[in-house]
């Protein structure tokens, strides 16, 4: 009797996303002292930069996977799923892991009293929060705007869809990328006002996800998927190479995840994970790191400013070895948490 395999009902390339975005936040967060190693130009800063443009998709790759994941049509969300499971999950981890951060910097600098600790309270209140904490912020508002983006995807066709996420980049990433340029700075009034903001141009990227997912072209083209991040890189790169030696200091407007490098960037590697065969041993790896993923960015920070604290920084040694080691001790620091964490009731429900 033939043996019947199992069904794997996960997606390879999203765990592969997840597993890229995850990577990306820790090198783009490694990799901020190496900026102040040198000046503008020097190798050491070209290096920096280098990490800088490779990891500041991460956002961005992360809102494509959840794109993926939460507008699928056949499998829609009510209402009360979303405000009784989803949202209140989401924000009971923010507040956490945010008085957390607060209560560690106060022990950190040996200010635990009642009276920081109130002040520290009231701040997590008014979302005062570290400042990596900032994707929860944006997810709270893709949760809320989540049924009428399900109701786009599922009814939009094609070439709706097409025209949609059109005029969101034009508006959501070109605009804001060239506002800074002649002779968009001559405007002034209502169209200086038509740019969306960085955090609804964000939920964006959720309905870009979802179009990659539905309409990709499958794995025999890989190449233009490659050309669109290597086009991406570029931009970002020289951009910003450009900008900072006019400003005589490092220039972030072309490497802001917003923007139209980051943007290209995103859309070439969403579509390359898409593309990729994966083998089912690789397949087990990214789906422990894709649901770790989110233990990983929450606890990250922690290990960050302890190893710092120590001296331990990717200004140890060259930055194109120490920003990937250190990229892979928190991982494994995160991951351990993880581990951890997964086995406690209502902790792993709510927390992680």
């Amino acid at each position: 009797m033939e043996k019947t395999l199992p069904v794997r009902r996960r997606s390879s390339a999203v765990d592969l996303v997840k597993t890229v975005a995850i990577l990306d936040v820790l090198i783009s967060h490694v990799a901020v002292p190496a900026f102040a190693a040198d000046a503008v130009g020097t190798p050491a800063w070209l290096c920096a930069l280098f990490w800088a443009c490779v990891s500041h998709v991460s956002v961005s790759l992360f809102l494509m996977a959840s794109g993926t994941l939460l507008l699928n049509p056949d499998r829609p969300m009510t209402l009360k799923k979303l405000y009784t499971k989803n949202f209140p999950r989401l924000l009971v981890a923010l507040l956490f892991w945010a008085v957390c951060y607060k209560v560690f910097s106060l022990l950190a600098f040996s200010q635990l009293t009642a009276p920081a600790l109130i002040q520290a309270l009231k701040e997590v209140v008014l979302f005062r929060h570290e400042e990596h904490l900032y994707y929860l912020h944006i997810m709270l508002l893709v949760y809320a705007f989540l049924p009428i983006t399900q109701l786009v995807a599922a009814h939009a066709d094609r070439r709706q869809l097409s025209y949609l996420l059109g005029l969101w980049f034009l508006l959501g990433i070109l605009y804001p990328t060239v506002k800074t340029f002649w002779p968009f700075t001559l405007l002034v009034g209502i169209p200086k006002q038509w740019l969306m903001n960085m955090t609804y141009a964000s939920i964006g990227y959720t309905l870009l996800g979802r179009y990659l997912s539905a309409y990709h072209s499958g794995a025999h083209r890989r190449w233009p998927w490659a050309i669109t991040a290597l086009a991406g890189f570029l931009t970002a790169f020289c951009g910003s190479w450009a900008a900072s030696s006019a400003a005589g200091k490092l220039d972030t407007h072309f490497i802001e995840g917003m923007g139209v490098g980051m943007c290209l960037i995103a859309v070439g590697v969403y579509g390359l994970c898409l593309s990729v065969r994966i083998p089912e041993a690789a397949a087990s790896v990214l789906e422990y790191i894709s649901k770790a993923s989110f233990c990983v960015f929450l606890v990250h920070i922690f290990f960050l400013k302890a190893f710092a604290h120590f001296g331990v920084t990717a200004l140890v040694g060259p930055a194109i070895l120490t920003v990937p080691m250190m990229t892979l001790l928190l991982l494994g620091c995160g991951c351990l948490v993880y581990e951890v964490l997964r086995h406690i009731p209502l902790v792993n429900r709510w927390l992680i």
